[in-house]
């Protein structure tokens, strides 16, 4: 995945949009939305392959160097929390609001506050955002022993040294799985 902006230090824009229009056209690369566009991954029995809501926007982060974080339903199913699949993802950023659709997925980059983007990369960051989609009425034993399997020793320190981030009934979750090691 890469935007115009990765081949801006290369020449004048008109020139990289006219180069990326012709290979788009010979079908070398794939145009996904305006100034997107990836190499096609091609599958045997699935066809052309769309990218993942990660990997779009990584992208979209990248052309800026702006942070993301995954949020929602997007974080949750992240996490084998849920086994909704979003059509509409949503990143939290420390940049400016931006939407791509992306054949039937939809990618949001949301700005956020700074605090919520304290964790972003880190396993913490997605652990607060699942949590608090799913909503402290709705995580009970099931969800805190997914979340304890799933987590390394490694994972565990990282949430003990994030839980100033969290909100209290986030962090005292975190607390019990990061003590469970």
């Amino acid at each position: 995945m890469f935007t115009q902006v990765s081949f801006s230090d290369l020449g004048r824009r008109s020139t990289i949009d006219k180069t990326l229009k012709s290979l788009a056209d010979r079908e070398v690369i794939r145009r996904l939305a305006r100034g997107l566009y990836d190499y096609p991954k091609k599958h045997a029995q699935l066809g052309l392959l769309d990218p993942t809501p990660a990997a779009i926007a990584k992208a979209l982060a990248g052309d800026r160097a702006l942070r993301i974080q995954p949020s929602g339903a997007y974080a949750a199913n992240q996490l084998g929390l849920s086994l909704q699949v979003p059509a509409k993802v949503t990143f939290l950023t420390d940049g400016d609001n931006r939407t791509v659709v992306v054949g039937k997925q939809t990618i949001t980059l949301k700005r956020t506050t700074p605090k919520s983007m304290a964790t972003a990369g880190r396993i913490s960051g997605l652990v607060i955002q699942a949590l608090r989609h799913l909503g402290q009425d709705h995580v009970d034993d099931e969800i805190i022993r997914k979340l304890d399997q799933r987590l390394t020793k490694q994972d565990r320190k990282v949430l003990k040294r994030d839980l100033r981030y969290a909100p209290a009934w986030i962090a005292r979750i975190m607390r019990q799985i990061a003590e469970d090691a």
